[in-house]
């Protein structure tokens, strides 16, 4: 079963610099409602076409991103059936990290 990481549990790692490569797997009109800023956007539905794009830096966690959670785990589920180590998804989505970490993220 896929990974998951709390919005806490994000917030520290990025408040502490500690090497994350965050990636939205949500929709382009989801974005425009709402989004995590500086952080890179592949919807999951062209994620396979695309995943040559995806460039973590060496060491970095990747985490993955939607609305509440469900998507970004199909998206580790898929990321990891390609080999990758290192990934999770954000437990409850941007969702989560609206109502936990930054109330200034509309919620939708």
């Amino acid at each position: 079963m896929p990974s998951e990481i709390t919005s806490r549990e994000l917030e520290a790692r990025l408040t502490k610099g500690r090497a994350t490569y965050v990636v939205d797997v949500r929709d382009p009109w989801e974005r425009a409602i709402a989004v995590l800023k500086d952080h890179h956007h592949i919807p999951l539905g062209e994620l396979p076409e695309r995943l040559d794009e995806l460039k973590p830096p060496a060491g970095a966690l990747t985490v993955l991103y939607c609305h509440h959670g469900v998507r970004s785990l199909a998206a580790v589920a898929f990321l990891e059936e390609q080999g990758w180590k290192s990934v999770v998804s954000l437990e409850g989505g941007i969702d989560a990290w609206s109502s936990q970490v930054d109330p200034k993220i509309p919620v939708y």
